[in-house]
């Protein structure tokens, strides 16, 4: 059986530069809701953009280490009650923004060292998703890579899990993300990074593929995989 197309998402509200034209082109929209980048008018103007016609990204929350000088990739030792307090913090600003505007909060995916700490912590993963839970009061897809902690305590919870590839980020033969300290971490060709995401997307071992609003050349990385993929269909 052929592997449906995933769904492409971009982590939005992190840049004052960011386009609507950017973010058209993506099905989700991970909204940085304060710990790393992002405040209320920057959540309010992705969200209102989410908003604006049928067909349109849905939008999720990019929650982080309260980390802003570090741009949240720095791992912090945050004891669990706290960061399980951040996260409820972030995710209940950018849940009462989509409210305001008739949308709710789809899906949540953490942000940089944060995401890569909850797929081997379990302690780190549960404050995580216990911070989401108690802010948004429903269920919503996680996010995240394909093996992990993470993973594990979204199905304890019985949460939707959406196993994530990147077109943008150079990966090592075992699969694994080149660290952005090293040299070639990052795909900024617009052909390679297609080529990437066919790859990934045939696997069949990724639900949705990220690109990044501030690897250099997003919009032309974002329109050549875009055009790679069929968009699937999320609102019918």
């Amino acid at each position: 059986m052929t592997p449906l197309p995933p769904l492409l998402n971009l982590d939005a509200g992190e840049l004052p530069d960011e386009t609507e034209e950017l973010w058209a082109l993506f099905d989700l929209l991970n909204i940085a809701c304060g710990g790393h980048a992002g405040d209320p008018s920057t959540m309010a103007r992705v969200v209102a953009f989410c908003a604006a016609a049928p067909g349109r990204p849905r939008p999720g929350a990019h929650p982080s280490y309260p980390d802003r000088a570090g741009f949240g990739r720095r791992s912090l030792h945050t004891p669990a009650p706290a960061l399980a307090a951040a996260i409820a913090a972030q995710c209940a600003a950018l849940d009462a923004i989509a409210r305001a505007h008739g949308l709710a909060v789809e899906h949540v995916k953490p942000h940089g060292a944060l995401y890569h700490d909850a797929a081997t912590s379990a302690p780190l993963a549960d404050a995580l998703l216990d911070g989401a839970l108690e802010a948004l009061g429903r269920p919503f897809t996680v996010l995240g890579p394909a093996r992990g902690a993470l993973r594990d305590a979204a199905a304890a919870r019985g949460l939707p899990y959406a196993r994530e590839g990147f077109a943008d980020r150079a990966r090592r033969a075992d699969g694994s993300l080149v660290p952005r300290s090293e040299p070639g971490a990052l795909v900024t060709d617009p052909a390679a990074a297609a080529a990437q995401a066919l790859s990934l997307a045939a696997s069949g071992e990724v639900d949705t593929l990220c690109v990044h609003a501030d690897t250099p050349g997003a919009l032309a990385i974002a329109r050549a995989v875009r055009a790679a993929l069929p968009r699937p269909s999320i609102y019918g």
